[in-house]
């Protein structure tokens, strides 16, 4: 089978590689379907802290399960399955108070295991997620983001009366918006971001307001109104002394950035106003909601996608995805 490998930092081959074999408990998945996302860039260039190498990349992805390891129901044997890439040991304290994103133990598909930009892939059985007709296999791939998505909100627990704030107008910051105006209702989320390109996505994907904040500061563009709820998905470390600047009192701050780079920011920016700051990675068993929140057509996944390759033009389509951010969102890449 033909296989996306990172041998190491900077060397990105596709390889013949021999069909796995599942354990116990695991489903071989034949691929049909991935997308691209900034962390396979990472581990690209060797800016994953996590990822160990030689490594299959991929997290983002779908197919047909085609082989089944003991004890696994064979009745399985041609689900069509979107697979949650997190792989947790179920019994330390994070998982036993519902957070196997943070495991003990974690692997992730596509970091720590091989993942899903291959003919074949292998996931734990309880990680493949039976896909509904109507959600059709161009968009499949897209379940995970909005898992990333449908995780920190469960922690900021909008309102339709929030007035929402999102740093970025990237993937992540698109799937947020589309999470709180069609799933929470929120009647005012607003999107700031440098590219007016990706302000435009933005609009597109429902939201109320976009700024460009590149030369005049977003405090003067938001004339004194204070968020009450903020969402760092651009992931830059200086956004969130902004943020707690700007921000409602009793207001909710969730970052998705990881960022190893210090920010400065005093308890009295925090506390004065008694805000709630979260922080998010990954998902925690989110891909059923998120499923359910497609078949309900409360999302629109399509809007994200921008380019679609076949897998053997993979280096071409990830070097789109990291080099011209102005045209380029959500790539999908196609198995051959």
């Amino acid at each position: 089978m033909k296989s996306v490998v990172i041998e190491q930092p900077g060397k990105l081959t596709i390889a013949e590689r021999p069909l796995p074999q599942p354990a116990a408990g695991e489903v071989r998945v034949k691929v049909t379907g991935a997308s691209i996302c900034g962390s396979d860039v990472h581990i690209w260039h060797g800016h994953n802290p996590f990822a160990r190498y030689p490594r299959v990349i991929g997290h983002e992805f779908f197919g047909v399960i085609d082989a089944v390891g003991d004890g696994v129901d064979a009745a399985r044997l041609g689900q069509r399955v979107a697979v949650d890439p997190v792989i947790s040991c179920g019994s330390c304290y994070p998982c036993s108070v519902g957070r196997p994103n943070v495991c003990a133990t974690l692997q992730v598909i596509g970091v720590h295991r091989d993942g899903g930009f291959s003919d074949y892939a292998l996931a734990p059985a309880r990680n493949a997620w039976p896909l509904p007709d109507t959600i059709p296999d161009r968009l499949a791939s897209l379940i995970e983001p909005f898992t990333i998505a449908a995780n920190i909100t469960a922690f900021l627990q909008p309102r339709p009366d929030d007035i929402a704030l999102i740093y970025g107008a990237g993937p992540m910051g698109l799937t947020a918006v589309q999470v709180l105006k069609g799933v929470y209702g929120v009647k005012s989320v607003m999107v700031v971001d440098r590219l007016p390109e990706r302000l435009a996505l933005a609009a597109q994907s429902g939201a109320d307001q976009c700024f460009d904040n590149g030369e005049i500061p977003l405090a003067e563009q938001l004339s004194g109104v204070q968020p009450t709820l903020i969402i760092d998905a651009a992931c830059h470390p200086a956004i969130l002394t902004e943020a707690a600047a700007l921000a409602s009192p009793a207001g909710r701050i969730g970052l998705l950035g990881f960022s190893g780079e210090p920010c400065t920011i005093t308890q009295q920016s925090l506390t004065s106003k008694e805000l709630s700051l979260f922080t998010s990675r990954l998902n925690s068993n989110r891909f059923p909601q998120v499923i359910d929140w497609l078949e309900q057509g409360l999302l629109q996944p399509e809007k994200l996608v921008t380019h679609a390759f076949p897998l053997r033009d993979v280096e071409r389509a990830m070097t789109l995805f990291e080099k011209d951010p102005r045209t380029c969102c959500k790539v999908i890449l196609q198995m051959d």
